[in-house]
């Protein structure tokens, strides 16, 4: 049978609203220059109109000009037509690539929805506050074991009356000590005599003294 009828040429891809926009859009672009090429040739024959005195040649070349004006109108409207065409071919992709995005992003949140729940599934509300209660509890017994070795014992109970009097006797010994006549006293001394000790000194009494000032003993 594929010998008789042939086999069937497999399908290409559908078109694409992409690949119309750049097809249309290239037949556009192919009429401006055709449109562009007439310009040229309309600009020729006016130029050579205003050079033209009136008379058969004169209607001639202004007939040529008319013929390419009326092919210009034509090229126009084409072009018009394919850039309308392009401009809502446009519009379509892009309602059609909008909702695409739309639909990838309801998909992306109901996979979310879908994490949570299973991510609130393995938590759970009532272990959470058993957690802060236990913690809650071994805090308040850590402060419990430091006020317990903090604690003081086996200080003997003192009345406060007598800890104010001994502080009061306790000021008065501080001011004893901080006495300084002593040091009157050892400023009045006799000073130290100075110089070489001589054989026989005397006072201002006249008493005979020795070396360092005291009066001699004589001799018996």
């Amino acid at each position: 049978m594929n010998r008789l009828f042939g086999r069937a040429k497999p399908k290409g891809p559908p078109p694409n609203l992409t690949d119309c926009i750049g097809s249309v859009d290239g037949r556009a672009e192919s009429i401006d220059k055709k449109i562009a090429r007439l310009d040229v040739e309309l600009a020729k024959y006016k130029d050579q109109m205003k050079k033209m005195r009136d008379g058969g040649s004169k209607n001639m070349v202004k007939q040529k000009a008319m013929r390419i004006l009326k092919q210009k109108r034509m090229y126009e409207q084409q072009r018009d037509n394919l850039m309308q065409q392009s401009f809502n071919m446009e519009q379509a992709n892009y309602t059609i690539q909008s909702l695409k995005d739309t639909k990838t992003t309801v998909d992306a949140m109901k996979t979310g929805v879908k994490e949570m729940k299973k991510a609130y599934k393995q938590v759970k509300i009532d272990q959470i506050e058993n957690i802060q209660d236990q913690l809650e509890d071994m805090m308040e017994e850590a402060n419990d074991v430091q006020e317990a070795l903090s604690r003081s014992y086996g200080t003997p109970e003192i009345d406060e009356d007598d800890l104010e009097a001994e502080l009061d006797a306790l000021g008065d010994e501080l001011l004893a000590d901080e006495d300084s006549s002593y040091l009157d006293e050892a400023a009045s001394a006799p000073s130290i005599p100075e110089g070489v000790p001589s054989d026989a000194k005397t006072n201002k009494d006249g008493v005979l003294v020795d070396e360092f000032g005291l009066p001699q003993i004589p001799a018996t």
